[in-house]
């Protein structure tokens, strides 16, 4: 299988790269960035002069100094030949061990002997031990995952120039890696977690996610539940990991045993009740009666809500709650667990932070080309797009808003905008009724909800969330219903006025109608008191949700008139791929798919292709689903990435229904080049070396 090609970054000043990367150390708090790999370059025709170039990688196996200065000689010797122009004198190879939070390097001159030490946060230079490198090698392996693309191609464009390895090819290295983290499992919360996990602990951190990751993409189910099986017999709280391979590999029975003993020892461990919250919602989702459904959604929420209470400040355990009461179709509750979850503040990966470069090297491989994934670079950058969806906050979303956003959406899917805020005014006080409740009982503007039995917090957006008041929502919405062309999409604030209240005819008893009044006003004062102030990020997400549902609303109407006429709808492929992932995100997968096939008409794009992809696969198009993956690593491949996790699992789902017999033939039978085919065929290859489902024979 050949490389991947070899991008280059060239600096202003030797060395200059090496000297941020120190720089940035003090500042990691994560993996840490990708690997660094520096060259010092001499033109054959200038003996004088000496040009710094760089690039990253990951997926290198960092388990020793060797291995690391092997990958700076394959470097060195491609610069032989009759045709070279430059020599290398010498190579660095930077690795981060986030265990240590040092920075192991290898420096290779050429000639010279190789030299391996590591600098620390306060840029000391230290002795690199046998120790330090089983960290870094473990980090290494993190990365590659940490770091790969989904398909979409997002990642690949976050960072420039990052060469993907896979650091696990065969059982042979998958046995060092889960050595390495066998050894170094119970330090793992050290590494930090997701930004979805408030407090990393001994499973929930990013060891574990890696581990889970892996065995989610090789499906080497087996060799997970022996590991977790090991670690299970030091710490009980590993049987949530084990029970999550079990019911991962089909071992549901036994999964549910695991839970269930480790549970009676440790009866308030949020993460075993959330795993078994989890799969019963699954499974209610496969019942086959309604009975059967209700009763496991009913132990669901048991699990579910039990969890809130062993873990209150984790945002898992409050949105697992809230999905349960959505698929209970129980809103008001979906709604008011949704305003209770924490909200945390997204931290993202670790990112190389790099002085402006002087120029960039991005070559190509004859294997990669493909006419239609070669014209994309050209297309991206002169399309036209409208501010309107340039500017669709949504999109932006990640960690926690992104997750509390997706339980939203999903409400609106299932009952309508209109429902949802009906729902929403029975549910939280409007800012009429706060206003109105203010007056009447004379309290101060900054009063604590808490006296008058109101849950929330008026206090400033969370994460930087900015509240729109109840006002200005309401002109927003009067302006954007005319441009929807009279589609009924109401405002936010249209549905937060309370209902007056009828007053008798003057022709009754004064008594009578001052007693009738003052029961009115005791009525509506309890309603108040039971309603909850919504939180001023929850109110955000509602005025983001709006934002997207008025500009579907509008681009479904006027599809819906160009159609009536008989005319062509026009959009730029980068409009069509934002429209397609606004419907994506909306849960209108049909009209997705519209959007993206509309965007691949006129430009190859990986993120329209991978959406499609999904619905392929959740529709058993197998030969579509072939057909769109053999482009999608062919474009991966051309941006230096040999290794991406989710387009290795869907190969080996698709050897799994069908046979690596039938899918590699679907392979060869597609009229593309065979270097291209090829690339995709190194995938199914990678399948069957782990020996999974549906490659024997």
């Amino acid at each position: 299988m050949v490389a991947p090609a070899v991008p280059e970054v060239t600096e202003e000043v030797l060395h200059e790269a090496i000297e941020a990367r120190t720089e940035s150390l003090s500042s990691l708090r994560e993996l840490g960035p990708p690997d660094l790999v520096h060259l010092v370059k001499q033109p054959l025709r200038q003996q004088t002069k000496q040009v710094g170039v760089y690039h990253h990688v990951t997926g290198v196996d960092a388990s020793s100094s060797a291995s690391l200065a092997a990958y700076i000689n394959t470097l060195a010797y491609k610069e032989f030949g009759p045709s070279a122009t430059t020599k290398t004198l010498e190579g660095t190879y930077c690795c981060y061990n986030a265990f240590s939070r040092v920075d192991m390097r290898v420096h290779a001159p050429f000639p010279g002997s190789v030299e391996a030490y590591c600098i620390d946060e306060r840029g000391e230079k230290r002795k690199a031990t046998d120790e330090l490198w089983l960290e870094t090698y473990l980090c290494s392996v993190l990365r590659a995952y940490s770091y790969a693309d989904d398909g979409t191609g997002d990642a690949i464009r976050k960072i420039m120039c990052v060469r993907r390895f896979n650091p696990v090819t065969n059982t042979e290295t998958e046995h060092r890696f889960l050595s390495a983290a066998e050894q170094l499992f119970f330090r793992g919360w050290s590494l930090g977690s997701d930004s979805v996990v408030q407090v990393p602990n001994v499973v929930s951190n990013h060891l574990t996610t890696g581990l889970i990751k892996y065995f989610h993409t090789t499906g080497r189910y087996a060799s997970g539940i022996n590991l977790f099986e090991k670690l299970r017999t030091q710490n009980v709280e590993v049987a949530s990991l084990l029970a999550k391979v079990m019911f991962m590999g089909n071992e549901e029975v036994q999964g549910i045993r695991v839970l269930h003993e480790a549970i009676k020892e440790m009866p308030m461990d949020y993460v075993m009740l959330d795993t078994q919250a989890e799969f019963l919602l699954k499974k209610a989702e496969t019942a086959t009666t309604p009975e059967q459904r209700e009763e496991r959604l009913r132990l669901a929420l048991g699990c579910a809500d039990r969890s809130t209470i062993a873990a209150p400040s984790e945002f898992g355990t409050w949105a697992r709650l809230a999905q349960v009461y959505v698929a209970m179709e129980d809103w008001e509750n979906a709604l008011t667990t949704l305003n209770s979850c924490p909200m945390f503040t997204y931290q993202d990966k670790d990112a190389p932070v790099m002085p402006e470069p002087k120029e960039y090297h991005l070559p190509t491989l004859p294997e990669t080309r493909l006419d239609e994934i070669d014209s994309e670079p050209d297309f991206r950058y002169s399309e036209q797009i409208d501010p309107s969806l340039l500017g669709l906050r949504a999109a932006t979303y990640r960690g926690t808003f992104k997750q509390a956003y997706a339980i939203l959406t999903e409400m609106t899917a299932k009952i309508g905008w209109d429902q949802l805020l009906k729902i929403r005014s029975n549910v939280f006080v409007m800012e009429d009724e706060y206003r109105e409740k203010q007056e009447s009982s004379h309290y101060p503007a900054n009063r604590n909800p808490s006296t008058d039995v109101l849950r929330g917090s008026p206090d400033p957006g969370v994460n930087g969330e900015t509240a729109v008041g109840e006002t200005e929502v309401a002109e927003k919405s009067e302006e954007a219903g005319q441009e929807a062309d009279g589609e009924n999409l109401a405002p936010p604030a249209a549905k937060g006025k309370p209902e007056d209240i009828e007053r008798p005819s003057s022709a009754m008893d004064p008594d009578v109608v001052k007693k009738a009044e003052e029961k009115g006003s005791e009525d509506h004062s309890s309603r108040l008191n039971n309603k909850r102030l919504c939180e001023r990020w929850l109110d955000s997400l509602f005025m983001v949700l709006y934002e997207d549902l008025r500009v579907y609303t509008i681009w479904r109407t006027q599809m819906a008139q160009y159609r009536a006429q008989s005319m062509q709808y026009k959009k730029s492929p980068e409009e069509w791929e934002i429209l397609g992932s606004l419907a994506e995100r909306l849960q209108h997968m049909d009209e997705a798919v519209e959007a993206y096939r509309a965007c691949l008409g006129q430009r190859f794009s990986p993120k329209a292709l991978a959406g499609i992809l999904k619905v392929f696969m959740k529709t058993k198009l197998t030969r579509d689903a072939v057909a769109a993956v053999i482009r999608l690593v062919t474009w991966q491949y051309r941006w230096y990435s040999e290794f991406s996790p989710e387009l290795l699992h869907t190969i080996r789902i698709l050897i799994e229904d069908e046979g690596a017999v039938k899918i590699r033939s679907i392979i060869q039978a597609t009229n593309l080049p065979q270097n291209v085919l090829d690339l995709t065929h190194h995938y199914a290859a990678l399948c069957a070396t782990f020996r999974s489902s549906g490659t024997e024979g």
